[in-house]
């Protein structure tokens, strides 16, 4: 299965962070599937796609040409797409993902996990979104989220459109299942 991965690009997080970005890596590749990320060779987006290697699975990379020098793009991605905008990475990533994990991450990956939501909602995408919880990572987003439904900026059904898990393993069984 080609799983869509988003996490930060950053090198200064805590090693708790570090270590759910390897478990799922080294889990994706063992269970042979493809991790189709933001082609970044930093932080847990290196740290992801070198376990998913190590663990025998494959990497699919899209990156814009803009953050090829930025974020040291992934060269030993068995697939590395080089796009013009971070709308084309995104267009790319939703179409290449069979399923959507968002491991904790920065304002990049809070901006793709909301775009993510907004596209599964209007196209009633099947997909699943299963926000990885690390450490408690999401329980303010999700507080908001909740404000969102409780002031009626969103409605209450979207609630379906992602699950939260706890750990990585949690996440790919919740994917699994899914598909099966």
């Amino acid at each position: 299965m080609h799983i869509c991965v988003y996490c930060a690009s950053s090198d200064a997080v805590a090693p708790t962070y570090e270590e759910a970005a390897r478990t799922l890596g080294r889990l994706m590749g063992q269970r042979g599937h493809t991790l189709v990320y933001g082609g970044g060779r930093l932080g847990l987006m290196g740290l992801l796609a070198r376990a998913v290697q190590q663990a025998g699975g494959r990497v699919h990379g899209v990156i814009p040409q803009a953050l090829v020098a930025r974020e040291q793009a992934y060269e030993e991605a068995e697939e590395l797409e080089i796009v013009q905008t971070m709308a084309e990475r995104q267009a790319r990533m939703l179409a290449l993902g069979q399923a959507f994990i968002a491991l904790p991450g920065g304002f990049g990956t809070l901006e793709e996990i909301a775009h993510t939501l907004v596209w599964k909602a209007l196209t009633a995408s099947p997909k699943p979104l299963i926000l990885v919880n690390t450490a408690g990572f999401y329980d303010t987003l999700l507080a908001l989220f909740d404000q969102f439904y409780r002031e009626r900026f969103a409605p209450p059904s979207w609630r379906g459109l992602y699950t939260v898990a706890a750990h990585p393993q949690e996440a790919l069984s919740l994917i699994e299942g899914a598909r099966s």
